[in-house]
């Protein structure tokens, strides 16, 4: 018999007989009846779902990570793997739910994976986001056209764990200013609020967050990240070594799917942009003007992570009293970035099938 004739028929015969039960006995009998109907409900889902692996994959909503809608998007139905995505409101959240195993991989800003590997967590990189997609703005009654403008005034990043705090630290070295900034953390999606309310003077942080201040005239661009920092590292993906282990097919195919997915991007802005606006609840145009101002600013297709880049950035981390050994060892592993197949990427389902064998570790997963 059907599942729905099932709970049906069962539902007609509780009915039936609830009038000859006691009052007490129907609260148990109702309660069994939930139990079995939740049961038989879970049992039909699980046994759906166990046709597929699924990776949860959890990400902050800016361009650097835009892989993992893109990944969402194109596994949502078929045969292979299933790569889900969550949205986090905070970079500390995303932290703590990769930490705790309630995700397997992690799109995170780059200095907070090397604090987690300092406290002992064995998390391995193994591809990096987008790049240059991180944008400084100010408000737009300061009229400051250059770094020193900043003087005195209060400025937001991600948290102290970030490049942009880094960059933020580097810029106030080089130009000894007279008056310090006022740095402060604050989560991405508040920014553009607080500065429109004159909490904040300015923010630095990955794109589109800047672009909807800038969009709306209530802030203009002091500079973008590639102007002090080139090939700048906003967010990377992350997994234990635990995972690799035992799953290295699965991780072969994310990271590749990664970097397929950012070249597909590149070439279908629109699409793109249509895609994430839905996942990030936010307007399909600024998103679309995000990755194209300027032009041909984002980049796409550098996401091999590499050790020396990494190791400067914790450096810079020493330098700042953002930790106190700079030791990475171990924790950048490229070889599924190096060996990633980029060709054949033609609609958006190709990010996860470049060539026949893949295809069929797909079906089997």
């Amino acid at each position: 018999m059907p599942f729905k004739e099932i709970v049906k028929s069962g539902a007609n015969r509780l009915s039936s007989g609830v009038s000859r039960i006691p009052f007490g006995w129907r609260i148990v009998v109702g309660a069994l009846g939930w139990l079995i109907l939740i049961s038989g409900l879970h049992y039909r889902f699980n046994l759906e779902n166990e046709k597929r692996d699924t990776v949860n994959i959890g990400y902050m909503p800016v361009i650097a990570n835009l892989a993992c809608p893109l990944l969402d998007d194109a596994t949502r139905t078929g045969k292979g793997v299933r790569f889900c995505s969550t949205k986090f409101a905070s970079f500390a959240e995303l932290a703590e739910a990769i930490r705790n195993d309630h995700i397997q991989a992690a799109f995170m800003i780059a200095p907070l994976a090397i604090v987690l590997r300092h406290q002992g967590e064995d998390v391995k990189i193994v591809a990096i986001g987008n790049r240059h997609e991180s944008t400084l703005v100010v408000r737009k009654d300061l009229n400051a056209k250059v770094f020193a403008d900043l003087a005195g005034k209060t400025l937001a990043v991600p948290m102290r764990y970030s490049g942009h705090y880094i960059g933020i630290r580097q810029m106030i070295e080089k130009h000894s200013l007279y008056e310090p900034i006022q740095v402060v953390e604050m989560n991405p999606p508040d920014m553009a609020s607080a500065l429109a309310s004159g909490s904040l003077d300015a923010y630095f942080v990955g794109e589109p967050f800047a672009a909807k201040t800038v969009k709306n005239g209530n802030a203009s661009v002091l500079f973008y990240v590639e102007n002090i920092w080139e090939n700048f590292i906003c967010n990377l993906l992350l997994v234990k070594h635990e995972f690799i282990e035992s799953n290295p097919e699965l991780v072969k195919i994310l990271v590749q799917g990664t970097g397929r997915a950012g070249i597909w991007a590149k070439n279908n802005v629109k699409a793109a942009a249509r895609i994430a606006a839905d996942y990030w609840n936010q307007p399909v145009d600024l998103i679309e003007y995000a990755l194209t101002t300027p032009k041909n600013r984002i980049v796409f297709d550098h996401f091999v992570p590499k050790k020396d880049e990494i190791q400067r950035i914790a450096d810079l981390m020493v330098r700042f009293d953002l930790l106190k050994s700079n030791n990475i060892a171990g924790l950048v592993e490229d070889r599924f970035a190096r060996e990633a197949d980029l060709q054949g990427i033609s609609d958006l389902k190709s990010i996860l099938c470049p060539s026949p064998g893949d295809s069929e570790i797909l079906d089997e997963k």
